[in-house]
């Protein structure tokens, strides 16, 4: 391997600065690329996933019509005649129910779905079975969690602090939704990579998935270092997911088994280099008529406001004379200041005590005209009327605390300014000619969320055209402030008169436009990343960030469209960053990419099976596995993009699922044959169905809808598996107590990074910090004892037991509706008599506890 990891062509341009020795290095170097390039367009050529997809015709099987049903069949059974196999015989119907219910739905049937098949007897009675799985709402939440687990899927950042992402739940809703209408996988694609520039926000919650450091640090090669592994996150994730490929082995070097080139890898990253971290505004269809709701509403409260103004005194420009008459003490939602009208070119705001001796905060400062003028009750301090602020000095580092937000019309903390100095700073506003004014208002957060950084000690002056400034109004004549007054207390204290009633309507009204006015501003927000125009990208020698070399162009695996040039072509001409990822986007989704149709229904099939017939489902290079059925892959990838004999659209994920159900190949028993063992003890052959322990999620998922207390509420914000807590560096520790609100699908459970749920944890659920396209399946003592001793288990037994009681009066038929339940079948004459004799020794709850951890319950057969 050449010394720390560098092929001959980096070495040499590391070198091509040395006088004397530029033309022939620089010559050394071009052959050096061309031979990659025939080496990698070679490699394409040879390797079985990187070759063109032409679909295989389906083998001709003379054995029966009942073990071929449709095309998976006869490649299956073609197959196993090389190994001298041949297929089982179908599952009983009992069997086949729950094994699909399972699959499709990630529940167990009811007994009166099951009694209902059971009585079907049309042919097609088992299609519509699956037909009905495939419009149900519980499809979509079961293979949602296969989809989050490929895009390593969290609710948290990560990391030391791996704070919460309360925002990030929309993706999730976005994937269950994609699947349950079975949007085709083309656009899925599209939607996921550039869903910004399609109308659909939600969906790029896929680029940013992944851990986020939060910590930051003035560090140079530190912040550079995490701002790296961020994009690499991305690029490998997104060429992992969709193409199946390790293109994060670039980072440093040219791939050492795939024709993917370091520069490749640049080009990739380039594509992505404007994706930061973070929330944006989700955009929906009613925002237009929500805004304009707004408009009307703010033009009401405006009216409220200007008669509620009305009842402020004068301020006292002058020294106080009447203590007996003080205005109103200050208040973080709203302060008036009245004056005789004034001409001002010129207004200072300037704070000298905060009410804690923090940094003091404005939301907004509004200076508005006198009546009887040309721009009569007009705030004038609006940026939009060309008045310029400059201040004393801002927060530094904040989006929210910005200068220029000090008049730009909208209120809030998130759209305020900050002085940088602690206690005290100043704000002025120059205006665009002389005006004349009376009233100004400020406050520090007119929603009403912080009291904080309140100014109680200030003075409002103004520039004369004469170039002299004058006092129209200052905290002198104010109260002084108590935390926690209420709005009013200083006009019920000081203003008792036959108007305080008016006043008090008044106040009420505003308080209600104002709420209303507020929940139609809130934007929703989503965590699904923050988009700006990049730097120029570079490829960075070793993969360091502090060794930029050459500017590499936005562009994808150039080895797949015929060498460099057209591998930066694909994305060239387009500016804008969100139009390059989508140019990007859809040279994934092309059918002329032989990967991305060959890597999902290789998923499809492994989460069908519990292998794929790739057994690396995410790495088809060549240090990835070989196809168990070449042929067959390849026939349901053209079926995928292009469906011959069925009315599907292209790109049908439930077309290719329902073929996969409906087969022969699927309907067959699990029993293990001698003769299968002996020749293919894994069953990759697929001569019996392989069974395999139910996933976490369907496991607590089936245990509460067996014991009746399955919330199946959609979508939204989930529930937490873990304690609240608020620490600044979050602990999160599991429940041991469940409530109603705890008892919807674990796949709306709020996703922690690094802490499983903390009883099916245990069940290898993936944490969110890789990606996992493939779930181990261990067997541990903490599986068994949790499955046994749980709270939760005791908990699900106690409401199982509770249901068998309310709904079934004799012991005898309480054992069975118990076996119906959490096996849909029938008990044996065996069974029933050790059941009584064990409920009669012990209780009906330990029988229900023995139930939910047998075998039978926790695998699919």
């Amino acid at each position: 391997m050449p010394a720390h990891g560098q092929n001959f062509h980096q070495r040499t341009a590391e070198k091509s600065d040395l006088p004397g020795f530029c033309p022939f290095l620089r010559l050394v170097q071009r052959i050096a690329l061309l031979l990659f390039l025939s080496k990698s367009i070679l490699a394409v050529e040879e390797h079985w996933s990187f070759k063109p997809l032409i679909r295989p015709p389906v083998p001709e099987v003379r054995s029966g019509g009942a073990l071929v049903r449709n095309a998976i069949d006869a490649f299956v059974i073609s197959r196993q005649r090389d190994f001298q196999l041949g297929p089982s015989p179908e599952a009983d119907r009992r069997t086949l129910i729950r094994r699909v219910y399972f699959d499709l739905a990630g529940l167990p049937p009811t007994p009166e779905e099951v009694e209902s098949f059971l009585k079907d007897t049309r042919p097609d009675a088992y299609e519509r079975v699956v037909d009905h799985l495939l419009d149900s709402p519980q499809l979509g939440e079961r293979w949602a969690r296969h989809w989050l687990d490929v895009v390593r899927f969290s609710e948290t950042h990560g990391f030391e602090m791996n704070n919460p992402r309360p925002n990030a739940w929309p993706y999730r809703d976005y994937v269950i939704r994609a699947f349950n209408e079975d949007k085709p996988y083309d656009r899925f694609i599209l939607e996921q990579i550039a869903g910004d520039q399609l109308g659909v926000d939600e969906a790029t919650g896929f680029l940013v998935a992944g851990a986020w450091d939060q910590v930051k640090s003035p560090d140079e090669v530190l912040t550079k270092n995490q701002r790296a592994d961020e994009l690499h996150d991305i690029v490998s994730t997104t060429a992992s997911a969709f193409l199946g490929l390790t293109v994060g082995c670039a980072r440093c070097h040219d791939h050492k088994f795939d024709p993917i080139s370091q520069k490749d890898y640049y080009a990739m990253k380039a594509i992505f280099a404007g994706v930061q971290h973070g929330e944006r505004e989700r955009h929906d269809s009613a925002a237009a008529e929500r805004e304009k709701q707004a408009e009307s509403m703010e033009m009401d409260l405006h009216r409220v406001i200007e008669q509620l103004i009305a009842f402020e005194a004068l301020a006292q420009s002058g020294p106080v004379i009447d203590t007996n008459h003080l205005r109103a003490a200050v208040h973080p939602r709203m302060n008036v200041e009245r004056f005789p009208p004034i001409a001002a070119t010129r207004l200072r705001f300037t704070i000298s005590a905060t009410a804690d001796g923090s940094e003091p905060c404005l939301d907004e400062l509004e200076v508005f005209t006198a009546a009887g003028t040309s721009l009569s009750r007009t705030n004038i301090a609006l940026a939009s009327f060309g008045t310029r602020a400059s201040a004393s000095g801002t927060y530094a580092g904040s989006e929210k605390h910005r200068l220029e937000h000090i008049n730009d019309g909208r209120y809030g903390n998130s759209r305020s300014w900050i002085s940088n100095e602690r206690g005290r700073g100043w704000v002025e506003l120059q205006f665009p000619r002389a005006v004349t004014i009376d009233r100004i208002l400020w406050a520090r957060d007119r929603e009403e969320q912080f009291k904080d950084r309140l100014a109680v000690d200030y003075k409002i002056e103004v520039l004369g055209e004469g170039g002299d400034w004058n006092l129209v109004s200052s905290s002198a004549d104010r109260r002084p402030y108590k935390t926690g007054e209420t709005f009013a207390a200083d006009y019920e204290t000081n203003r008792l008169s036959p108007e305080f009633d008016r006043f008090r309507v008044l106040l009420e009204k505003c308080d209600q436009l104002n709420a209303s006015l507020k929940k139609l501003r809130t934007r929703a927000m989503v965590y699904a990343g923050r988009f700006e125009e990049p730097e120029p990208t570079h490829r960075l020698n070793r993969g360091d960030p502090m060794q930029p070399r050459e500017i590499v162009e936005p562009g994808v695996l150039s080895a797949f469209v015929g060498g460099a040039a057209g591998g930066a072509g694909i994305c060239s001409g387009f500016r804008r960053e969100g139009e390059r990822r989508l140019a990007f986007a859809r040279w994934i989704a092309s059918t002329k990419n032989p990967l991305t149709a060959r890597v999902i229904v290789n998923r499809l099939w492994q989460y069908h099976f519990a292998a794929g017939l790739v057994s690396t489902p995410s790495d088809f290079g060549r240090n990835g596995a070989k196809p168990s059925h070449p042929e067959l892959l390849d026939w349901l990838a053209s079926e995928l993009m292009s469906p011959r004999l069925s009315a599907s659209a292209p790109w049908s994920l439930k077309h290719i699922h329902r073929l996969i159900a409906t087969s022969a190949t699927y309907r067959q028993s699990s029993e293990r044959r001698p003769e299968g063992m002996a020749a293919d003890a894994d069953a990759r052959l697929l001569w019996c169905y392989p069974s395999h322990r139910l996933d976490a999620e369907v496991l607590r998922d089936s245990i509460l809808s067996v014991a009746g207390k399955l919330d199946l509420r959609s979508g939204g914000p989930g529930w937490s598996p873990f304690e609240p807590n608020e620490n600044y560096v979050r602990v999160y520790v599991p429940k041991t107590e469940f409530g109603p609100g705890d008892f919807r699908r674990m796949v709306y459970a709020t996703a922690v990074r690094q802490r499983p749920e903390g009883v099916f944890g245990v069940f290898d659920c993936p944490d969110g910090g890789q990606i996992a396209p493939k779930r181990t399946r261990s067997t541990t003592p903490l599986q068994a004892l949790n499955l046994l001793n749980s709270g939760f288990m005791m908990q699900a037994s106690e409401f199982f037991a509770q249901r068998l009681e309310r709904e079934v009066a004799r012991p005898e038929l309480r054992i069975k509706r118990a076996y119906k339940l959490a096996f849909n079948r029938e008990p044996s004459e065996d069974e029933l008599d050790r059941s009584v004799t064990f409920i009669n020794n012990a209780d009906l709850r330990l029988f229900c506890r023995a139930l939910f951890n047998a075998n039978e319950f926790a695998y699919v057969f």
